[in-house]
């Protein structure tokens, strides 16, 4: 029989980087599950990933205290603003470019999203790409 699901927690932890710190702390411990443990199990599943990856993790509690997770690939923003050399997004993208991205960038960065995006082809995965980069104020470049 399944266990019964008591909470499911999101949060975004640099690679390497758990600690019992806030956010990670405050939101296993309202749960009793023990911090220690999860942070133990994050980083090494992290450390040889590249140092201030941000990877989204889905926390899955259950009634017996213990856990499960799952981790996602890192946010399309991040991926977009490390392949354009930026530090963040432009304020008003619309009137404002902050970098530029090429096609190729895009169609990479869509291959290593493609298992959490809802998308069935690459194509389909580089458009939602191309709408976040131009939503950061990023231009898309052929080449």
């Amino acid at each position: 029989m399944p266990k019964e699901i008591i909470a499911t927690i999101k949060l975004q932890i640099e690679a390497g980087q758990a600690s019992p710190a806030p956010p990670v702390g405050p939101a296993l411990g309202q749960h009793n599950v023990n911090i220690m443990d999860f942070v133990r199990q994050f980083n090494e599943k992290t450390n040889k990933m590249e140092e201030g990856t941000v990877i989204p993790v889905i926390i899955s509690v259950f009634k017996d205290r213990s856990f499960n997770f799952i981790m996602k690939t890192p946010p399309a923003s991040y991926l977009l603003k490390k392949a354009a050399g930026i530090a963040k997004g432009s304020g008003e993208p619309n009137k404002e470019k902050v970098g530029k991205v090429t096609e190729k960038q895009i169609e990479e960065i869509a291959k290593v999203k493609m298992p959490d995006l809802n998308a069935y082809s690459l194509d389909a995965a580089k458009k939602i790409i191309e709408g976040t980069a131009k939503n950061m104020g990023l231009e898309i470049i052929s080449g």
